[in-house]
């Protein structure tokens, strides 16, 4: 799963968790090996010879009031640009172009003699908007890195301001979060069938065969001329969740072109949609036991559905099958509505009073808990408005992939992970579901080693869902030049998180001191 952590009280504005149906999809490809395709080594890649121009930067401290909701810190300067970038890195001479949004955040703490350069955020998803993220990062990173870059956020191509990819209306959305996350009979699971492709085939017939230009590869290279046009010479990358396997890509792509990089919430990019999507089962379901004993040591005062977490969300669960609670805008909380809340809210221990209180107004006939932790997880606006963040996951997911399983292997799926993972394992084989009836076009990204990179700091997280952390010492192993750092705690990602974690991650990032071999950090509780 790519999926972003929020960074921000406002998440809605920053957030790349998406709705569990289509949107909590974990399809990563299987791929190509990397001798199949370009990589930056190879004088025949027709991509590397592209020389993008210096930047222009603008004023915008309104973009950053937009994704804050309140008025920007006067401690901080917001510019905007934005950079035009080949369509199809692999054949740039075709003239046809993409437009990528870039923001640039500059501290009034920052000593022009002390600056190093632009840290270059990714926040995951895909479909996170590293503009809004780049704000938030703003004054909520250490000190010592505020003063040495300047923070630099883009939104990927077909994200939100950079030549978006719009393909569901609100109502789908509305519609795809509500539906049956693990639909038993023939007849549910047909409808949902029915309701993906035509989805799909909204995108097809927009988009036709421009939807495979929405890949992860393409937006790897995209970063390097975002490295040109901050007039870096080398790239110093921080990327979250999906953001790492951007950071893998770009590596195996450009590994003499990174000064710095570290991937946090490790994506594996070796395992194939099924590997992926089972290793998040069983990591979804792990994260609930550890919600569900929180909730029996915390006592009612502080989680006050009882000691028997599992038993409170199946029951709540059984009975948004039979007769959903409505919301005040006439929404009723279905299953789909249900499980969501659940999901999103395992991602940030932080969260887990918040979901504990939903779920008892639940148990009183107050969906409004539920709708708000989906609501804002998803950027649904009060008026039913949403982002585009759906439509990009989906669609650079199945671009992504190489070959995927059909709708029959899906179906097997389902049954078999009900019965392994409880919970989770039936809804997150569906989420298989929209690539299994995906058109023919696709563009597997390359990885393997980064040969002839720096180390790589590779941070994974002992008790995170989304991606579990054995995929953090997978990655790091993979890229050949990666360092195992582990954190010790709860929720999707870590830095920055204080203590030994940020020591190491600044030291690394400022100084280039990366650690001799794994560090263990643990979380200040």
């Amino acid at each position: 799963m790519r999926l972003s952590r929020p960074r921000h009280p406002r998440s809605h504005r920053i957030a790349g968790l998406l709705a569990l149906t289509t949107a909590v999809i974990t399809l990563v490809a299987a791929c190509t090996s990397p001798d199949a395709r370009w990589n930056s080594g190879d004088q025949g890649d027709p991509g590397s010879t592209i020389s993008i121009p210096p930047a222009e930067w603008e004023p915008c401290s309104e973009v950053a009031e937009d994704a804050l909701g309140y008025p920007a810190p006067n401690s901080v300067t917001f510019e905007c640009a934005t950079i035009k970038v080949p369509k199809d890195w692999l054949d740039p001479e075709n003239a046809e172009t993409f437009e990528i949004a870039l923001l640039r955040a500059r501290s009034d703490r920052q000593d022009e003699d002390d600056r190093l350069g632009s840290l270059v955020i990714n926040p995951g998803g895909p479909g996170g908007s590293g503009i809004e993220t780049a704000v938030y990062l703003s004054f909520t990173l250490p000190t010592r890195v505020l003063r040495s870059f300047d923070i630099v956020g883009f939104d990927p191509r077909g994200v939100g301001r950079s030549s978006p990819v719009e393909c569901l209306s609100n109502a789908d959305k509305d519609r795809m979060i509500g539906a049956e996350p693990d639909p038993k009979t023939q007849q549910e699971f047909d409808a949902i069938l029915e309701d993906t492709r035509e989805m799909v085939e909204t995108c097809e017939r927009k988009y036709g065969e421009d939807l495979k230009f929405f890949s992860t590869e393409q937006t790897a290279r995209d970063m390097d001329a975002i490295r040109q046009a901050v007039g870096d010479e080398k790239l110093t990358y921080l990327g979250y969740s999906y953001g790492t396997l951007l950071g893998a890509v770009y590596a195996e792509l450009f590994p003499d072109r990174i000064r710095a990089m570290v991937l946090d919430g490790a994506v594996d990019p070796s395992q194939n949609e099924i590997e992926a999507s089972e290793g998040q089962a069983a990591g979804f379901e792990r994260a609930f036991g550890n919600f569900a004993r929180w909730c029996k040591d915390a006592g009612r005062s502080q989680c006050p559905i009882g000691p028997d977490a599992k038993a409170t969300v199946t029951k709540l669960l059984d009975e948004a099958r039979k007769v959903p609670v409505s919301g005040p805008d006439g929404r009723r909380a279905t299953a789909g509505w249900v499980l969501s809340a659940v999901l999103y809210t395992l991602y940030v221990q932080d969260w887990w009073p918040q979901l504990s209180d939903a779920l008892a107004k639940l148990q009183r006939n107050d969906a409004t808990g539920v709708f708000q932790i989906v609501d804002t997880f998803n950027e649904r606006e009060p008026d039913g408005d949403y982002p585009n963040s759906m439509d990009v996951l989906t669609t650079v997911n199945c671009v992504d992939e190489e070959k995927s399983p059909t709708v029959e292997e899906v179906r097997q799926l389902q049954h078999q992970w009900r019965d392994k993972y409880p919970l989770f394992g039936a809804p997150l084989a569906m989420t298989i579901l929209a690539c299994a009836v995906w058109p023919d076009y696709h563009d597997p990204y390359p990885y393997g080693k980064a040969d002839g990179a720096p180390p790589i700091l590779v941070i994974g997280t002992t008790g995170d869902p989304a991606t579990p952390y054995e995929q953090a010492g997978e990655l790091a192993e993979l890229l050949g030049t990666g360092v195992l750092v582990t954190y010790e705690g709860e929720g999707h990602t870590a830095y920055p998180a204080g203590g030994c974690l940020d020591r190491v991650v600044n030291d690394y990032l400022i100084d280039l001191k990366a650690p001799r071999s794994e560090v263990t950090c643990r979380a200040r509780r």
